[in-house]
């Protein structure tokens, strides 16, 4: 079941420090490219994927064309896709041993947060960090 509770939303976002977003954008028009900045700001390490501006930088952060090509562990995998392209995230999610993966507002694809969960992940659903950060008043990460 994915995380609903304050609370327990609030324990992820408070246990994370790496974060990977898959879908950023290098458009400032386009949500990930704000929603990484505000994570950013608070102190988070985003880092960018995306395949089509791979090499590129984005708020000073190498973009990466798949999650596989991380080195760091990754507590979150904030993701900026088509709810049916939303599943191949989380597949490889899975498959790189994140703590969670958390589907943007708009994102809801049932039987990827299911195989997540069955793989141990946590799973949040259509909602933001950048949104719910100040809401649930997680502080800065040190």
């Amino acid at each position: 079941m994915p995380l609903t509770r304050d609370e327990d939303i609030k324990a992820l976002l408070e246990g994370a420090r790496t974060i990977a977003l898959v879908g950023a954008s290098d458009r400032p028009d386009r949500p990930s490219y704000g929603v990484m900045k505000r994570l950013q700001d608070h102190g988070y390490r985003v880092i960018p994927v995306n395949p089509q501006i791979t090499g590129e930088h984005v708020h000073g952060e190498f973009v990466f064309r798949e999650l596989a090509q991380l080195g760091d562990p990754i507590d979150i995998v904030d993701i900026f896709r088509r709810p049916q392209a939303a599943g191949e995230a989380v597949d490889e999610a899975i498959r790189i041993g994140a703590k969670a993966v958390w589907m943007q507002l708009g994102v809801v694809n049932d039987e990827a947060a299911a195989r997540a969960e069955a793989a141990g992940l946590k799973v949040v659903m259509d909602r933001c960090p950048a949104i719910e950060i100040p809401r649930l008043g997680v502080a800065a990460v040190a």
